[in-house]
């Protein structure tokens, strides 16, 4: 069976799966929308049934319509998100990376700001018990010791977090349930005029989208997780935390319109949240959101590794350290993000402090992630001949929605919106400067036919008067043809120190659209002495080229292709197998250039941020004991022929 078909299975276990993973950002909104939506401005019944009616029509056609109903359709062998979307359309047209990337960087500086919102709102509960506890030292604490728990994997926390949200979500829906029934007169919020009257009527009614977007800033990251729990758990289990999250959210406005004409800031409970809580509860209902909004973390964490990794194989991001804790499917961790997050979300929570003004910050950069998803997902329905008529009106009623929200974010630009846009705007540079300089090396890198080189590579493994540099000489090289090979490769076996070996090996890696292919392909170009392997790799397999080198040998040892004994006469006698040796190939930019002045400032930023990545030979998963790493020049174009005269 394959991985699309097994994950799209619905069960018991992946709907409880889908609770734990997929909705913590969404399913901890309720802490904080209302509040942010009332904000200082005396409670008010056009407020309440306005505000809560654009939360159930945000939920209705952003999550539902757009997310669950359409965007989940769009999987890449069962995989999610906006790279995966992207590797699906990429060939539609070229100008495409630039929504991907400004898309994933936008998603990941959106991620340094949910944890703290998160667990603020939900720590900051206590103040009720006890006005003047710290809360700042305690978020942090509890951010310190989820980002330390990163490196053992999730699934042991991961089997904990389906009925841990099943618990949250279910106490969502009573506490939201018995407020509601107090005040019945507020599921007529369901009518879209109160939303229309709150936008279009109200003085400053249409800034106040910015505040009701946070109601769906979750819908991406649902997206992004279609891997781990497949359409059909998601669709299922989406109409159970909808209906949570609406009775939550029609209770806290029930709880609002009993203090209608008051400020909410001067009550003694300042978020409608706590407000539905009884006393005796709010002890509970603090730690059971607490958990929450770590699982909502977690989740988010999660998925910004799982995006790294996705941007490395599409070669728009350094490569960087990848490690995969358990043997789940999918489970990575990258040291490197981990500690910049865990940077990030100090930082964010040391310079806000509280979480009302992280708020004012909160889903800027979210809206323009969104616009990217949208823009790529109408080439997606193009590509799968959707009636061209359905597309445009899809694309204009999202950009129509997902604009607005964005024009009414920009209020929050200088009250700290502006940290998630330098972070994106940072993030896009990286990877704009990597892919380009990925292009900018493959157009100049020069190739020569390797069938040419053949006999010399004979004679050279023939040759005693040169002692022999390893018995396997496997050199990894970037050209995608089998019969060529770069010239650099040629330069080093024959004229820099002749590489004298028993068999030559070149193996090149080719990363896949798909998600989880593990292929490979062989062709003997001089039996016993010259051999090239393709390996074919989905974009989430692990680059385990040592381990998977050694497979194909000992494949090739079984159908008798290849005799790997050694050619010492002492050696072989004893069957002894000769060493592998691997040669990786990292270039460095010549004197020697004349570069356009772009090229050459984004060929500089490359080589600087390449110092603080992972070496190839360690991205490749090779033996560092086996690996020689050999610096060639990257000349991309000589220099004037200097005009030097000699003198007696």
């Amino acid at each position: 069976m394959n991985n699309s078909s097994h994950a799209h299975r619905v069960s018991g276990a992946g709907l409880l799966i889908a609770l734990g993973i997929i909705y913590g950002d969404i399913g901890t909104s309720p802490l904080y929308v209302m509040k942010a939506i009332i904000g200082s401005t005396p409670i008010n019944a056009t407020l309440v049934y306005g505000g809560i009616s654009c939360v159930i029509w945000t939920l209705t056609l952003q999550t539902t319509v757009k997310y669950v109903l359409l965007t989940l359709r769009a999987d890449n062998k069962g995989e999610g998100g906006i790279f995966s979307l992207y590797t699906l359309v990429r060939r539609k047209a070229k100008w495409l990376t630039v929504p991907a990337i400004i898309g994933g960087s936008a998603l990941l500086a959106d991620g340094i700001i949910t944890p703290p919102i998160s667990v603020s709102s939900a720590v900051e509960g206590l103040e009720v018990l006890y006005p003047h506890i710290p809360t700042v030292p305690i978020v942090i604490g509890i951010l310190v010791v989820l980002f330390l728990m990163q490196s053992f994997g999730t699934q042991i926390v991961g089997k904990a977090f389906g009925p841990l949200m099943f618990i949250w979500f279910t106490m969502l829906a009573v506490l939201g349930l018995i407020s509601a029934i107090q005040h019945p007169e507020i599921f007529k919020a369901f009518n879209p005029v109160f939303a229309y009257d709150l936008l279009v009527n109200y003085p400053g009614g249409f800034w106040l989208l910015g505040a009701v977007f946070l109601c769906t800033t979750g819908a991406e990251a649902l997206y992004s997780d279609l891997g781990h729990c497949g359409r059909g758990n998601i669709r299922i289990s989406w109409a159970f935390v909808k209906t949570c999250l609406l009775l939550n959210y029609l209770g806290q406005g029930a709880w609002l319109m009993q203090y209608e004409g008051q400020l909410l800031t001067s009550l003694s409970n300042k978020n409608p949240f706590y407000g539905l809580m009884p006393g005796w509860f709010l002890i509970f209902g603090v730690a059971i959101a607490t958990i929450a909004a770590v699982i909502a973390s977690q989740a988010l964490i999660t998925g910004s590794f799982t995006l790294i990794g996705e941007a490395i194989r599409l070669n728009m991001w350094p490569k960087v350290r990848l490690i995969y804790p358990t043997n789940v499917k999918g489970q990575i961790y990258v040291p490197s993000i981990n500690r910049l997050l865990l940077l990030g979300c100090v930082g964010i929570v040391l310079y806000f402090q509280r979480s009302e003004h992280m708020e004012a910050a909160y889903g800027l950069a979210i809206t323009v992630t969104m616009l990217m998803t949208t823009t790529l997902l109408t080439y997606y329905l193009l590509a799968k001949k959707v009636a061209k008529i359905w597309v445009w009106l899809f694309l204009l009623v999202y950009l129509g929605i997902e604009g607005s929200f964005l024009v009414a974010n920009l209020i929050k630009f200088p009250h700290g919106g502006w940290v998630t846009l330098v972070i994106g705007f940072m993030l896009i540079s990286v990877m704009y400067i990597w892919l380009k300089a990925y292009y900018i090396k493959r157009r100049l890198t020069e190739y020569v036919p390797l069938p040419e080189y053949v006999p010399s590579l004979r004679e050279l493994s023939e040759d005693d008067s040169i002692p022999k540099y390893a018995t396997h000489l496997v050199f990894m090289t970037s050209a995608e043809r089998p019969t060529e090979i770069e010239s650099k490769i040629i330069y080093s076996i024959f004229q820099k120190r002749p590489k004298r070996a028993d068999i030559y090996w070149f193996v090149h890696v080719n990363t896949l659209d798909e998600p989880y292919t593990m292929e490979y392909k062989v062709k003997v170009l001089a039996s016993q002495d010259v051999v090239r392997i393709d390996f074919n790799l989905g974009f989430r397999v692990e680059q385990r080229i040592n381990l998977f080198f050694r497979k194909v040998v000992e494949d090739l040892v079984q159908n008798k292709e290849v005799d790997i004994t050694s050619r010492y006469s002492s050696l072989n006698k004893q069957n002894l197998i000769g060493d592998f040796r691997f040669v990786v190939l990292e270039k460095f930019l010549s004197y020697e250039n004349e570069l356009p002045f772009w090229e050459n400032t984004i060929m500089q930023s490359y080589f600087y941020i390449k110092e603080f990545t992972t070496s190839e030979g360690k991205w490749f998963g090779l033996d560092t004991s086996s690996v020689k790493v050999e610096k060639v020049p990257l000349i991309i174009k000589p220099a004037r022929e200097v005009e030097l005269k000699r003198v007696k």
